[in-house]
């Protein structure tokens, strides 16, 4: 049994309704599906497009997401499709800080991954919509994308905007620091709406590099999550899939590594998110191409920081929508792209760089009067991070970009927390927290808590040296994603309280101050240390991740 639908336009769901060994196995699916409620001659003659949805009740960031994937259905179906919904798993990283929930927001990007990838192959889907917003659901669904190189257009769910949008003391930005008092603070801090929060963290980041890659349809990064112009976009992207399928037009075309080099560019521009050094090789990495963590460096240096928003500056993400979005950093960019470059949408990176208007040059500056000089993110190598390390330069006062002082070791977040908070560490103290990487934790958490209080309590005059990561949202010199890890016998695991760590920011160098016999010798005596995690999935993570400098990848000790 055959559809009447030509490979065309059904090249993977037409196979579900063949007969196999003579045997008519596709009736039987077809009855399946006819279950849903649908007409046989839609499933037979119109491509099966998946809309995978991250749609739940537990953060904000991802609670309009059903209604968004209507509008997506709308134009699925009004192109001549069939669209067939499924969920994901889409964890919060604010229920995880300083809990051991944190453990498992990294870790879920593969399982992310995994069942979009179970779920598309077995179902011979033809093409699909993913719909995500937050941290590391954004990745996934792109790694997935990678992976099973099927069309695919990427929705994003947009940012929300916070309380104080809508008090007396909106002008002083959304930089709780700038506020006179607690309420300000707190304000500046509370979602007022649904959506991800409002600063320059790893969610905005990451749905602002989705459209740099051209995965997104243009305009959809920065776009607020109430604004109607998402609705437009999702039903945009449904029936923009159907055509892809066409024009069997896939990732694989789109996600070069050119593209790939679009992106970090406007990473640095943005002054992104740190994590970003984990999720785009991670992404490339299922597309056999790889993100050298150096890459990110160089192009800081050619690339500089022309977005305040918080934490490199006052502004939220409503700003940068108002002041013409990605495509307006685009524009500024234009002739540092790889202007040939296809998107999602047909058109190539160049063509929506030169159709970006910016509309306030106070929020995305020329390119030759930056904000910074150089972009967000700087990755800093030496004797404590022979493999790497990576700092959010765009938001490290100037005086603190050099820092030399003596060591204080923790290998756990809440003796760190407990030592900051009472009064424990002097000025010029480098805290090194320790055993927080990919297999040490395991799960490489995020320890926003302890950069807020650090950065609260000392003002700079404390530094951070971990082999964890962090938000977005840190500021500070504090450097993260050292490699390799304690956990695998990286330098970092033989420091010692009182040796001497120097910071240099501006020459890319972090320094263990300690003879190379001498930390041999530590070397030689030095036992890994086991932590006790639950039984199942972080067992087998543990077990399968590799290192935070080639991504974090499963499968690549």
């Amino acid at each position: 049994m055959t559809g009447p639908a030509g490979a065309e336009s059904k090249p993977r769901s037409s196979r579900l309704f063949e007969a196999v060994g003579g045997m008519p196995a596709g009736i039987v699916r077809l009855a399946i599906l006819e279950g849903l409620g649908i007409d046989a001659e839609d499933l037979l003659g119109r491509p099966l497009v998946a809309v995978v949805n991250s749609w739940t009740e537990i953060t904000p960031g991802h609670t309009h997401l059903d209604r968004l994937a209507r509008a997506v259905k709308e134009g699925v179906w009004a192109a001549g499709g069939v669209p067939l919904e499924f969920g994901v798993i889409a964890p919060c990283d604010g229920y995880g800080n300083g809990n051991e929930g944190m453990r498992y927001t990294l870790a879920s990007r593969e399982l992310i991954a995994d069942s979009v990838e179970a779920m598309m192959r077995g179902h011979s889907l033809d093409a699909m919509v993913t719909l995500s917003t937050c941290d590391k659901v954004n990745p996934g669904m792109l790694m997935a994308a990678a992976r099973l190189d099927v069309p695919t257009v990427c929705v994003t769910g947009g940012a929300n905007i916070y309380e104080v949008t809508f008090t007396p003391q909106h002008d002083l930005g959304i930089n709780p620091r700038a506020m006179p008092d607690l309420d300000g603070m707190r304000s500046a801090i509370t979602c007022a709406t649904c959506g991800s929060c409002e600063i320059m963290g790893t969610a905005n980041t990451m749905q602002c590099l989705m459209e740099a890659l051209g995965m997104a349809l243009p305009g959809s990064g920065a776009t607020p999550a109430v604004h109607s112009d998402k609705l437009r976009q999702a039903r945009r992207a449904g029936r923009r899939v159907v055509e892809l399928i066409r024009e069997d037009l896939r990732p694989s075309a789109i996600l070069t590594r050119e593209a790939f080099e679009n992106a970090i560019a406007l990473d640095m521009a943005i002054g992104g998110s740190t994590n970003t050094t984990l999720h785009l090789p991670a992404i490339a990495h299922e597309l056999g191409i790889d993100l050298e963590l150096g890459l990110f460096d160089a192009m800081a240096r050619r690339v500089p920081t022309l977005v305040g928003v918080y934490p490199n500056g006052n502004h939220g993400m409503l700003d940068l929508f108002r002041a013409g979005g990605v495509s307006g950093v685009l524009s500024r960019l234009e002739e540092l792209l790889h202007a040939d470059c296809l998107t999602v949408s047909g058109e190539t990176i160049g063509e929506l760089a030169r159709r970006g208007t910016v509309r306030d040059s106070n929020v995305i500056r020329p390119l030759d009067d930056p904000l910074l000089p150089e972009g967000g993110t700087a990755v800093l190598v030496g004797s404590l991070a022979p493999e790497g390390a990576v700092v959010k330069q765009s938001a490290v006062v100037p005086e603190a970009r050099t820092f030399e002082g003596p060591a204080r070791v923790f290998e756990d977040e809440e003796e760190a927390l407990a030592a900051a908070t009472g009064g424990e560490l002097a000025d010029g103290t480098v805290v090194v927290l320790r055993y927080q990487g990919p297999r040490g934790a395991p799960g490489m958490p995020e320890l926003l808590m302890l950069t807020v209080v650090l950065e609260l309590a000392a003002n700079h005059r404390v530094a951070l040296v971990t082999d964890g990561r962090f938000s977005g949202a840190s500021g500070g010199p504090v450097i993260g994603h050292v490699s390799p890890e304690a956990a695998v016998g990286g330098p970092i695991a033989h420091v010692r309280d009182g040796d001497l760590i120097r910071i240099d920011v501006q020459n890319r160098s972090l320094d263990l101050l300690v003879g190379p016999a001498e930390l041999a010798a530590r070397g030689r005596d030095w036992q890994p240390r086991s932590r006790e995690v639950p039984r199942g999935y972080l067992h087998r993570y543990r077990t399968l991740v590799g290192s935070a400098a080639r991504g974090a990848v499963l499968g690549e000790a």
